[in-house]
Formats: structure tokens, C-alpha cells, sequence
């Protein structure tokens, strides 16, 4: 069963429908208590950091989502909830959930002469090896909408980039917590192949 944390942030039916055309059943929650007796758990999430940390405060459930992750739960962050899953975001000087360290920032794109937000198919390029990207090729496109981006503190939490003037972080992980900028819900076969073997992972690069 994959729990999925609905804390007001959308992109809940999305995530719940990819679920359902795997075969995978799916429970959406909005308690600490769901989340606590959760086998495995999708962080999804559009919209801005700070509005997503009030609202994952509002419900009172932070402390149990770092809970669960400290604790083995698989959990797999999307968009919002890979942004917030680093120390902090530049959107708006937002302390954020610190599962990883690092900052989510602004993309400053003005001499490239591209529009932030940045919204549409890109290549994603893997860096490192990781269970949940395999099978990935050059030239494998997947779905983005964002204005900032991810900047792990440590190289070896970022597991794929992609570019958008320039290489950006799209993927971050550690241990049994991994997270992506694009949305896998929304990209196809390949993000349909993420999400499966996300349903039988049981955590770690191995």
C-alpha cells in the first residue's frame, strides 16, 4: 500500500491515478497517525515552499514525515516535496524539512534569455546510479514545472541533472528518502517506470 501525505499542496488525483494504473493501491492521508503506519510514502506537492511548510505545520504532521523517513519508511518526494525536503528554500527565506542538506533556489535566467517558470519536457541525465532511475537513456524526456531548483550540499545526494541554462539537480536522494523536480506522474512510460519500481523498493542504492 503507498500512502500519499495530501497537506494542501495538489497534484494529489494525479499521483493517486499514476497509482492506480500500475495496479498499486494507494491511500491519501492528511494526519500524523496515517503517515506513522505508512509501508511507503509519496511527498507530492505543486505550489510555493512557504505555503507548503505552513500547511505541513497546520495538520501537524513535519515532525511525523521526518519521523518516518529516520526510520527506513520509503518515501519519494515530487516537485514541492523535493524542494522542501532540503535545509532551505530561497522562496521566500523558508526553513524547510532538512531530510537532506542543502538550499532550493531561484533558476536566474535573465542572460539566458529563458522564462522562469520553467515548464515543459526536458532530457534528465543520470549522474549516479540509483534503483529508481534504472533504465533510464539519453534523451529521455520528463515533465517540469518550477522556478527553482535543487542544490544538495553534498554531490553524491544528487542522482540526476537536467538543463535549463545550464545543468540543474532533479533528483536527490539518501538512504531509503529519494525526490525528483519533475513529475513523474505526469511523464509517461518513463515517469510510470519510476513510480513502479518505487512500489517495490525497500530503500538504499543497492
Amino acid at each position: 500500500m503507498i500512502t500519499i501525505l495530501d497537506y494542501g499542496a495538489g497534484n494529489l488525483r494525479s499521483v493517486q491515478r499514476a497509482c492506480h494504473a500500475l495496479g498499486e493501491a494507494s491511500v491519501v492521508v492528511q494526519d500524523a497517525d496515517g503517515l506513522r503506519s505508512a509501508e511507503r510514502i509519496i511527498f507530492p506537492g505543486i505550489g510555493a515552499a512557504p505555503a507548503a511548510m505552513e500547511n505541513l505545520s497546520r495538520i501537524d504532521v513535519a515532525e511525523a514525515l521526518t519521523e518516518s523517513v529516520h526510520k527506513g519508511i520509503p518515501t519519494l518526494g515530487i516537485c514541492i516535496g523535493a524542494q522542501v525536503a532540503l535545509a532551505r528554500s530561497e522562496e521566500g527565506d523558508t526553513p524547510c524539512l532538512g531530510l537532506i542538506p542543502g538550499v532550493t533556489r531561484l533558476f536566474d535566467l535573465k542572460d539566458a534569455g529563458l522564462k522562469v517558470p520553467h515548464i515543459g519536457w526536458n532530457e534528465v541525465r543520470t549522474t549516479r546510479p540509483h534503483p529508481l532511475l534504472a533504465g533510464i537513456e539519453p534523451g529521455d524526456e520528463f515533465y517540469f514545472v518550477h522556478s527553482y531548483f535543487l542544490d544538495p550540499s553534498e554531490p553524491d545526494n544528487c542522482y540526476a541533472v537536467s538543463d535549463y541554462g545550464g545543468d540543474f539537480c532533479c533528483a536527490i536522494g539518501r538512504d531509503n528518502f529519494f525526490a525528483t523536480q519533475f513529475h513523474p506522474e505526469k511523464s509517461g512510460r518513463f515517469g510510470l517506470s519510476l513510480l513502479e519500481r518505487f512500489a517495490s523498493w525497500e530503500g538504499g542504492v543497492c
